[in-house]
């Protein structure tokens, strides 16, 4: 595999741009990858790195890691206690309002349930020429997601709550559209991209931005349904 792309780094903290289809690190729900990013990263800086958070298999983006023990808990502190603005654009089926607050609690698979806030705000919206349902066109968004929580696949969960699913989500998403993008345009990823991170930085206390770009399929489907 070709070298992580690296958006931020210092003394204390790096960020890559994670690929759509990359682990985070070793997990028995996914037995069949054997590549991870916390293995990629450690090999390619010659140094232990420590993932402070975590990005779904199918979701790309900014991703980050501390360099240290200390950094790492003050990282992982910063992100339970909300003081990390997580920014992600997701393509979604149909018209979403212009924004938003998705307060709607999630279930863990030990059967907890926890709080999940989500904001969102609508880019863009798009009606194209083509039938996936009964109706002769088909309605897309652009949309902007902040989560305040973290909970596990908490935006693709909260999208299909207010029916709005993610195009290339399974199992949360919807099937005729999945089927529809994969048969028509040969699209097998998940459209959900973790934009941006913005923080204190734990040892310079300076304002940190980090920004990831679209991956060429996010960028395809956007050109693909007039979105940009």
């Amino acid at each position: 595999m070709d070298s992580l792309q690296i958006l931020f780094r210092c003394e204390h903290l790096v960020a890559i741009s994670k690929p759509n289809g990359l682990l985070v690190h070793r997990s028995p729900i996914a037995s069949d990858a054997d590549v991870f990013a916390v293995q990629l990263l450690r090999d390619q800086l010659g140094q232990k790195v420590y993932p402070v958070h975590r990005l779904d298999r199918k979701t790309s983006g900014v991703l980050l890691f501390a360099l240290d023990e200390a950094t790492n808990s003050e990282m992982q502190r910063k992100f339970m206690n909300g003081e990390v603005k997580k920014t992600y654009h997701a393509i979604v089926r149909g018209y979403t309002p212009d924004s938003g607050e998705i307060d709607y609690p999630l279930k863990r698979d030990d059967g907890v349930v926890q709080d999940a806030v989500t904001f969102f705000e609508t880019l863009q919206r798009t009606e194209m020429p083509f039938a996936v349902g009964k109706h002769p066109t088909s309605r897309y968004s652009l949309v902007k997601l902040n989560p305040v929580t973290g909970r596990m696949h908490q935006l693709r969960k909260h999208m299909a709550h207010i029916l709005h699913p993610i195009i290339g989500d399974r199992p949360h998403g919807c099937n005729k559209q999945n089927r529809f993008f994969k048969e028509q345009f040969g699209m097998m990823q998940m459209m959900l991209h973790a934009v941006s991170l913005e923080f204190v930085h734990p040892t310079t206390h300076e304002h940190v931005n980090i920004f990831a770009y679209y991956e060429a399929e996010f960028f395809r489907m956007l050109e693909k349904l007039r979105l940009k």
